[in-house]
Parts: structure tokens; C-alpha cells; sequence
């Protein structure tokens, strides 16, 4: 029996609508079985992977004019998997990932809200490899750098799930962790470049940063 709160949100994206299934609030919490607990996720941070974030948007609206003929897409901290929805609606071959113990469970109730097919879905542990996901040539990610470490774990995960002719794109809603992470991935070996977006609205929407494009270098 579920002990946390829902909502269904309305998120148009490119003039598309989709249903999502969201946490109520920010308050919401179950943990029973200590899931979450145990790969390091606290009673302060759980719910935060239920939330359709302004970023989550602006990533969706982003990478939903890119190419995607004959690429695997990875969506990294995906919580509850717009930008994986919408790319998946378009026919785009998109793993979602997330390590949140309730990610996938969303996921798939979104999908069938969107009346959709199941989306592939992997655990995107930062800290850990998981050799299944194999390697993309786009990796997309919204939000994920908001803790100093994820500049180090983000960039390291990123470049072990990468092709040759990768391509990511990071929206970062001025974190304050951004320069870090850039430094990470040029060093890893990717050139990069950035575009400021300041988006005005509602609480739920309004949110201003930057959208990080990295490359790798041949």
C-alpha cells in the first residue's frame, strides 16, 4: 500500500500535451522497507525525484528538435521521465535511468497514462558502473548537478556510458556546481559550449541557467 500522495499534471511540450503522475508535494515520504535508505537517499531528498521541475521542461523542449536518426539516447536522473517520454513518443530510441527505488514504478504508470509502450529503463547509480546500459550517442540530464560531488560522479558516469561521437546536453539551473563539472569533462576530453535560458512564468515554471552542450573529441 502506497503511504505518499499523487497528482496528475498537464506538461505541453512542443505544442504536445502529456499526463504526468507526480508527487503531490514536496512533504511526501514512504520509505517502509528502507529502499531509499540504503543507497543514501535521506527522508529530506526522497521525494525530490517526483517533481516535474522547471529544468525538466526546458530539457524537453531542448532536445525534442535535435537528430536522433540511428542514435541511442541516455536520459540520466530521469525521476519521472518527461523528456523520456516525449523522445520516446517521437520514436527516438531513449533509456531512462535513475537510482531512486521509485523511478521506474513512475516511469511506467507515466507511459501508460501517455498511452505509450514500455520506455527501456536501467538503475543510473552515479557512484557505481552498471555495464547493461552499454554506451549512447546522446546523453541528456536535467537538474543533476546539484550536490558539489556530482561534478566528479556525473562527469566519470557520463564518459563510461559515451560513444565515440557522444553527445550531451545538461540543462543546469545555476546550481553553482556547473564549472566544476565542465573542468571534469574537458579534461576528460570534451569541448563545450553553453547557451542562458530565463524562462518567466509560475512558480512551476519560471527558472533561469544555462543548457551545457558537451562533444567529445575526435
Amino acid at each position: 500500500m502506497q503511504n505518499y500522495l499523487t497528482k496528475d499534471e498537464t506538461i505541453t511540450v512542443s505544442n504536445v500535451d502529456y499526463l504526468i503522475q507526480s508527487l503531490k508535494d514536496r512533504q511526501q515520504f514512504y520509505d517502509h522497507e528502507q529502499l531509499a535508505e540504503n543507497i543514501g537517499i535521506s527522508s529530506a531528498t526522497w521525494s525530490l525525484f517526483g517533481v516535474v521541475w522547471p529544468s525538466s521542461r526546458i530539457l524537453a523542449a531542448t532536445v525534442c528538435v535535435l537528430d536522433f536518426e540511428g542514435k541511442r539516447v541516455l536520459e540520466i536522473g530521469c525521476g519521472l521521465g518527461l523528456s523520456s517520454i516525449v523522445l520516446h513518443g517521437m520514436g527516438v530510441d531513449i533509456t531512462a535511468s535513475d537510482y531512486h527505488p521509485l523511478a521506474k514504478e513512475f516511469l511506467d504508470e507515466n507511459v501508460l497514462r501517455n498511452k505509450m509502450l514500455p520506455i527501456k529503463f536501467q538503475t543510473g547509480n552515479w557512484e557505481t558502473d552498471n555495464p547493461l546500459l552499454g554506451e549512447f550517442d546522446l546523453i541528456i540530464g536535467s537538474d543533476v548537478l546539484y550536490e558539489p560531488a556530482h561534478a566528479e560522479s556525473v562527469s566519470q558516469f557520463i564518459d563510461s556510458h559515451s560513444s565515440d561521437n557522444v553527445k550531451v546536453v545538461i540543462v543546469d539551473p545555476d546550481r553553482g556546481n556547473r564549472a566544476k563539472f565542465t573542468k571534469k569533462m574537458i579534461a576528460l576530453g570534451y569541448a563545450h559550449q553553453f547557451e542562458r535560458f530565463n524562462q518567466q512564468g509560475s512558480n512551476e515554471v519560471s527558472c533561469k541557467g544555462r543548457i551545457l552542450h558537451y562533444q567529445r573529441r575526435n
